[in-house]
């Protein structure tokens, strides 16, 4: 029972930080790093992370490190592409031209785009109430895409919104492939690799925007954002899920999604970076009912 409730408050700590994370990297872009450029920072500072951690074991049990087969080699380089490169790229890209709300509101779709992933890669059978449920929850996403507003007007929160839907999408294929690969290594061993792949496939596209930030104009408090982003929003966040998969069902952890707006919302709002609307509202209601249809299971 203790180590359950540990898992749950770690869950609930993860939701926590990727609720308070979209305003917080929202503030560093795009005004002081450009989206792709705070990309190649947080992937290179977590990658870092991860291989010193891991260095750091091997040495503590004084043990050689775990070896990858070279059959999973393809996995993990697929699971650095829509894990960490796509899904990154366009999240990031996504919020800096939305609003936190509207990022975390379409995030909680992807509890939904896992089960339709799997009933199209596993085959399995799709039950009306799912099927109606998508449907709600597409419609939600876009009428979210297409007409929600944020404090500021801001010109291209539409192309925001879409981009932060693949973000999702791209996600839930990355749940699917690296399920393989937590069941048969240990974490660091394959996820320094997954962020060493992933950092390669980031770098050509945040180098340019990584030179151009001018690091004497950056005020103290972003190096605290950007921070907070590698340390506890990446670091910090898989190592807590982790602990939270090993003692609850993956239905139970993919609930704690569902805080996420929740948690964007009340810091978003209480720091005036954005606002709720009708349309916000409707669209969360949307999203909220066709994940429950998509996920709920009769006992």
């Amino acid at each position: 029972m203790y180590k359950r409730n540990l898992a749950l408050l770690a869950a609930t700590i993860v939701s926590i930080i990727y609720g308070v994370t979209f305003t917080i990297a929202k503030d560093v872009m795009p005004q002081y790093i450009d989206a792709f450029g705070f990309i190649a920072i947080r992937v290179g500072g977590t990658m870092a992370l991860f291989w010193m951690v891991s260095i750091a074991i091997n040495a503590f049990k004084k043990s050689p490190a775990e070896k990858i087969d070279p059959s999973d080699y393809k996995r993990i380089i697929a699971a650095a592409f829509f894990g960490v490169a796509l899904n990154m790229l366009t999240f990031f890209k996504g919020l800096s031209l939305t609003s936190p709300i509207s990022a975390a509101v379409i995030m909680v779709s992807t509890p939904m785009i896992v089960m339709v992933l799997s009933a199209i890669l596993v085959k399995e059978k799709m039950k009306r109430r799912m099927i109606f449920g998508l449907l709600l929850g597409l419609l939600g996403t876009a009428l979210l895409i297409l007409y929600g507003k944020s404090i500021g007007n801001l010109k291209q929160a539409g192309l925001g919104n879409f981009l932060v839907l693949v973000n999702a999408i791209s996600y839930g294929y990355y749940l699917i492939i690296v399920k393989k690969l937590m069941h048969k290594y240990q974490a660091f061993t394959f996820v320094k690799w997954i962020y060493l792949a992933g950092f390669l496939m980031v770098l050509p596209f945040g180098w340019e925007e990584f030179q151009s930030v001018q690091w004497i104009a950056v005020p103290t408090e972003m190096y605290w954002k950007i921070g907070f982003v590698v340390f506890c929003s990446t670091f910090l966040t898989y190592l807590l899920n982790l602990l939270s998969m090993k003692e609850l069902s993956p239905t139970t952890v993919a609930v704690f999604i569902y805080l996420q707006p929740l948690f964007a919302s009340i810091f978003a709002i209480g720091l005036g970076k954005d606002e709720l609307n009708s349309i916000k509202i409707i669209s969360a209601a949307l999203i909220f009912s066709g994940v429950y249809l998509v996920t709920i299971k009769k006992s």
